[in-house]
């Protein structure tokens, strides 16, 4: 007999865990797999409504009852750089930008592993291996590269420049998605996060994607709060993309009835046309 895979995707909801942004909260996470011929479809169309994509899976936070967490982008046109950002991109302007298929290297993981020591020793991520950390870069259905940055004023090891930063970065129909981006921990002053989220808004530009998705913003949280420092940057809220106006205007205080029952949220979820298109 022949099985094939179910053309509606099932979601499913994580058991809640420490929540990584906001002390004292537990955190959970609506989720899908994302496999099979149409996978691309359903990472364009979900990414568009919240969801972020790990591995061979997309997620959306659905906390029981904290709703802080929100999907953020910038729209590309409307993106004008501001001094200090002006100031980055030419502290970095040596840097050469290369990218490669999702496929994990040595010098990748010794960066990650310094990147993690140094920034994210407590975080859940500390305690990945090799073998995880190719899982996290290689394992993906959809087009996803690996922008690599170099800094060839630095004596090379080897053929290439000395590696500074990376980015695991997925393209999406309607714009460029950072999935997951770690850079060297002993070059803070040159700000290479953001210099690696303003040289994707460049390459989205050139590309003619009208967007690039950061991830979640989480106010109140310091690891999350470089991101509305951003020009045009819009978040998820409601059901709608929004521009994020006053950041200071959200509030990341628990409510009961912040959230939606989870059959609620899943029957809201608009989903592609999955079928085959033969």
């Amino acid at each position: 007999m022949r099985h094939t895979l179910p053309i509606a995707p099932q979601f499913y909801v994580t058991a809640p865990q420490t929540c990584p942004y906001l002390d004292g909260r537990r955190e959970r996470k609506l989720f899908t797999a994302l496999q099979g011929e149409q996978a691309e479809k359903l990472n364009n169309a979900l990414s568009k409504q919240g969801f972020r994509r790990s591995q061979n899976v997309l997620y959306r936070p659905s906390c029981t009852d904290c709703a802080a967490c929100l999907s953020a982008r910038i729209r590309v046109a409307d993106f004008v750089p501001k001094k200090a950002h002006r100031r980055v991109l030419k502290r970095n302007s040596g840097l050469q930008r290369g990218a490669r298929s999702a496929w994990a290297t040595e010098a990748q993981y010794a960066l990650f592993r310094r990147y993690l020591d140094a920034r994210h020793a407590d975080g859940g991520m500390a305690d990945m291996d090799v073998f995880e950390f190719a899982a996290m870069i290689e394992e993906t259905p959809v087009r996803t590269r690996v922008i690599e940055y170099r800094d060839e004023s630095l004596p090379s090891q080897g053929e290439e420049a000395p590696l500074v930063a990376v980015c695991l970065t997925d393209i999406l129909d309607d714009g460029l998605s950072l999935v997951y981006s770690f850079f060297d921990p002993d070059r803070m002053a040159d700000s290479l996060g953001t210099h690696v989220i303003l040289d994707h808004v460049a390459l989205a530009r050139e590309a003619g994607l009208p967007f690039v998705y950061l991830g979640y913003w989480v106010p109140g949280s310091s690891k999350m709060g470089y991101k509305a420092g951003f020009p045009a940057l819009e978040v998820y809220v409601d059901g709608q993309w929004q521009p994020i106006g006053d950041p200071d205007g959200y509030s990341n205080q628990i409510h009961p009835l912040s959230v939606e029952p989870i059959a609620q949220q899943v029957a809201q979820i608009t989903l592609p046309d999955l079928r085959s298109e033969e």
